[in-house]
């Protein structure tokens, strides 16, 4: 007879543990860190929002609108780099698995290249708008157009730090239950930052030039 069909006695199942353990260190961050992610979800949200009342011809007043001055083919080269630096952020946490730290630091440098590509399009992009005068102080639809992108490019900018702190720590310390931990938590937020951009360009740059 099967283990499946083993007659047992209901009084002798233990059904859990009369004694708690406790949760490792690592899932518990990362349950903390999940959290934040949400927070910062909400963050966004309201941008999205404010973005979506404002995007409107009569919320641009004299200034441009959109379809005037966004370039979706350019943004696009910016979710290329950014897409891509988390495809070599997951090599790097592959490396993690199997025990490699060259290649968790060679993931790490890959990822954080393909960011600088990611902010020095952004920064062109912008001074490039400012240049031609189309600047906040412009519309509200301009504003709310600054601020979802550019609070994107701020977080982009703390996830490079980060990485830069993680290199150094995964250089020095190695595969700690510290270190490993915060590789977890930096690959949900960089992974996070690129499902945010997506729904970015397609809202904001190919919803916008189309409008």
């Amino acid at each position: 007879m099967s283990n499946t069909e083993t007659v047992l006695d209901p009084g002798k199942v233990h059904l859990w543990s009369d004694d708690y353990d406790g949760h490792d260190v690592i899932s518990t961050r990362t349950f903390g860190f999940w959290l934040y992610v949400l927070s910062d979800a909400m963050l966004f949200a309201t941008l999205f929002a404010a973005y979506g009342v404002l995007s409107y011809p009569h919320s641009y007043y004299t200034g441009p609108t959109p379809a005037q001055f966004v370039a979706p083919w350019y943004t696009f080269a910016q979710t290329m780099a950014l897409f891509l630096s988390v495809l070599i952020y997951g090599f790097a946490m592959t490396s993690l698995k199997e025990g490699n730290k060259a290649g968790v630091i060679n993931g790490l440098i890959g990822a954080l290249v393909l960011g600088i590509v990611f902010l020095g399009l952004d920064i062109h992009d912008v001074m490039r708008l400012v240049a031609a005068g189309i600047t906040p102080q412009v519309s509200g639809g301009l504003s709310a157009f600054y601020a979802l992108t550019q609070v994107h490019a701020a977080h982009i900018v703390a996830g490079m730090i980060w990485i830069l702190v993680m290199l150094w720590q995964v250089a020095r310390k190695g595969f700690t239950e510290d270190v490993v931990g915060r590789l977890i938590s930096l690959r949900m937020f960089w992974q996070f930052q690129a499902v945010m951009w997506v729904f970015i360009y397609v809202f904001v740059y190919l919803w916008g030039y189309m409008s």
